[in-house]
């Protein structure tokens, strides 16, 4: 196995009181491509916020090392800083942000230091070329106005201009056509090329097509009860999770 970036000790969490998730244990190490399946209101967006460190959510138990250090206690920004990246089910819009000017104060807070423009729009427009994107995203107010697809590419392309070292990806593909499918698809394969490690969190696997995942986890009422190889995705695609809700 390669060297563990993240791992979680019999993590406990909840909701207002409500625990969801229960003694839950996993690793991921270094570059590799990690799959969490299960039912809707399994708690899977739960767990990838709670990786985030979302003071939503409540831990009630456990721990999370990254890279070796505890972050239990960081903060969302504290763990973006060290290299973690969440996406979003439902992305928010934000007015009067550009997504240009976002992502340049993201990279200055990650690094601690200035933005040099003319390498940031370089780096900009290489992205968009190998997501053939439109050059107007970047102009546009972040995610105001896109449609559900163009949110989930705004996403993918924030991704590969932030080279974290660790994504989460909820629900990546829910709700997207074809072509946008492609253009997700191809980002991830890009991003996990250039050494990122990723897991996605997922009940459809459309957008796993095209990736080789290393391990696959399945979470029923906030527990993990499977794990294997992407062999297990293929069997939960013929068999569902009945076998795991008996």
């Amino acid at each position: 196995m390669s060297e563990t970036i993240l791992e979680i000790k019999d993590l406990s969490a909840g909701i207002e009181g409500e625990e969801i998730l229960h003694h839950i244990n996993l690793q991921v190490g270094r570059g590799e491509i990690h799959v969490l399946m299960g039912h809707n209101g399994a708690g899977k967006s739960t767990l990838g916020n709670v990786i985030m460190g979302s003071p939503v959510y409540q831990m009630t138990g456990g721990q999370i090392l990254f890279e070796g250090e505890d972050i239990t206690q960081l903060s969302v920004d504290a763990r973006a800083k060290k290299g973690i990246f969440l996406s979003f089910q439902n992305p928010l819009e934000v007015p009067g942000l550009s997504m240009e000017a976002f992502l340049r104060n993201a990279i200055r807070e990650k690094t601690g230091k200035p933005v040099k423009i003319f390498q940031f729009k370089k780096r900009m427009e290489e992205v968009l070329k190998l997501l053939d994107m439109d050059a107007s995203y970047v102009d546009r107010d972040l995610n105001v106005g896109f449609s559900g697809g163009e949110k989930k590419k705004a996403e993918i392309f924030q991704l590969l201009m932030l080279e974290p070292k660790l994504a989460i990806l909820d629900e990546t593909d829910s709700g997207l056509d074809v072509d946008a499918v492609r253009t997700v698809s191809k980002g991830i394969d890009i991003f996990c090329q250039n050494g990122g490690t990723l897991l996605i969190i997922t009940h459809s696997t459309r957008i796993l097509d095209a990736l080789k995942v290393d391990h696959t986890h399945v979470l029923i009422d906030g527990k993990i009860v499977a794990e294997g190889d992407g062999s297990l995705v293929d069997e939960i695609n013929q068999g569902g999770y009945a076998k795991y809700t008996k």
